[in-house]
């Protein structure tokens, strides 16, 4: 190359083998973090890899352990057996306490308040005196329309001494058959107002009968609604309401699919039990006897209503109160019948484990029939003294091989939290990987854990 050329050749030549002689440089540097990485890797980090190790083997532990205990036996489960027994067929329905009479007590004639004669909460029987209005302005009404009376009466009997007059001198041919016929008339006008006159007595006198106010009906007097001395308007004022509460009725409703059942038993005769329950259907209340049906079904509802009597000689029914029915229509008589916890459904209906031979159970189909919620009723597919599985179903399958730990859901669940005992022979099991000892090298913690 010209030497007067801008390009050296013989520093271009130079730099090279200057960049190359660097790599040793960065080689030290990198072998010195990562030594220092090691240390603090195992200085700092060696509890927090273990822990972490422990936490993620702990599940799968679990799952293994799970697995193993599940292969290790048959499944525990409570057995019950199918008995022979009475089944009552029981239909409930909401209900409300309803009184046979609820009576508002006004006054029938307007004056004032002048005697309260009941208690608040107070029973009373039928005419027992509860109010008394002031009556004085019509005892005076009456002597004025009995003074009327006396003094039509007299014109009345004149009356009837000239007709007996008028007709004998008729006969005679004295006076004309016109002032004959005419005192007839006068005779039957003062008639008339003497019966006036009567009606007018009789009416202040039941005024002042009404002034003394009674209970119509025997029952329980409310909270009074006015005080004495007030004003009473007839027909308008309340006094207080009676309630009949001995006997009361409960008015339920009952879907109208059923009400054929109902129907039936009625026509033959039958007197149909109800016992009542409270709001959480937990506390019988008060028992009776159904009297009678509504005479057609809600349409918006699709329910008929029924009403039945309880004598509530204790007072525990009241007015208003919500309660639930239960209606026994009928008994079903030495039917098969198996606890309701044992009556599976799924794809081959309705269905219960059988247990069977050799300690394995068969899926058995069955037809149910009555049902109280504790007891079912089966039509079809078992006999009496067959054992079916009602605890423990959750894990089952047709020719699973099961071991029988009680005879009822509190025996069964018993029995399983035991623990079953492991077979001959077999190897005891690690419920967790033993810890990693201090100063391990990482990597055989790290197969370890795998």
């Amino acid at each position: 190359m010209n030497e007067l050329s801008p390009i050296r050749t013989d520093d271009a030549v130079e730099t090279a083998p200057r960049r190359r002689r660097r790599w040793p440089f960065w080689l030290l540097l990198l072998l010195a973090l990562g030594g220092a990485g090691a240390w603090a890797y195992r200085t700092y980090l060696p509890n927090g890899f273990q822990f972490q190790t422990k936490q993620a083997a702990k599940p799968e532990t679990s799952r293994r352990g799970a697995r193993r205990a599940a292969g290790e036996g048959p499944q525990a489960v409570g057995i019950a057996t199918v008995t022979t027994g009475d089944m009552p067929v029981v239909l409930s329905g909401l209900g409300t306490v309803t009184p046979l009479a609820t009576v508002t007590v006004r006054s029938q004639v307007s004056g004032y308040l002048t005697q309260i004669g009941f208690r608040e909460g107070q029973h009373v029987k039928q005419g027992d005196f509860l109010a008394q209005i002031d009556v004085r302005p019509y005892e005076a009404l009456l002597a004025q329309y009995q003074g009327q009376l006396q003094r039509d009466q007299a014109l009345l009997q004149n009356a009837r001494l000239d007709l007996v007059r008028y007709q004998t001198l008729n006969r005679q041919d004295s006076i004309s058959k016109q002032n004959v016929d005419t005192q007839a008339a006068t005779v039957k006008q003062y008639e008339g107002v003497v019966a006036s006159d009567q009606a007018q007595i009789d009416q202040q006198k039941l005024n002042i009968q009404y002034g003394r106010i009674t209970s119509p009906v025997d029952g329980r007097v409310g909270l009074r609604q006015i005080d004495q001395g007030n004003y009473v308007t007839a027909a308008s004022t309340s006094i207080v309401v009676v309630t009949q509460l001995q006997p009361i009725s409960v008015v339920f409703t009952l879907p109208e699919d059923v009400l054929a059942r109902v129907m039936d038993r009625l026509r033959t005769g039958a007197r149909l039990p109800v016992r009542i329950f409270d709001r959480a259907d937990t506390t019988e209340i008060a028992s009776g006897m159904l009297d009678t049906v509504d005479n057609q079904i809600d349409v918006t509802t699709g329910t008929v209503k029924l009403r039945a009597l309880f004598p509530n000689q204790d007072d525990r029914l009241f007015p208003n109160q919500f309660v639930n029915a239960k209606l026994l229509v009928d008994t079903v008589a030495n039917a098969p019948i198996v606890p309701a916890a044992a009556v599976l459904r799924g794809t081959p209906g309705t269905f219960v484990y059988l247990l069977g031979e050799g300690g394995k159970v068969t899926v058995r189909p069955i037809t149910i029939g009555e049902t109280d919620g504790t007891r079912t009723v089966v039509t079809a597919g078992l006999k009496p003294g067959d054992q079916v599985v009602v605890d423990g179903t959750d894990r089952l399958r047709d020719g699973a091989e099961v071991r029988v730990t009680g005879r009822g859901p509190s025996e069964a669940k018993a029995s399983e939290a035991e623990a079953p005992a492991a077979p001959a022979g077999a190897q005891p099991r690690r419920e967790a990987e033993p810890a990693a000892a201090e100063g391990e090298r990482p990597h055989r913690r790290r197969r370890q854990a795998q």
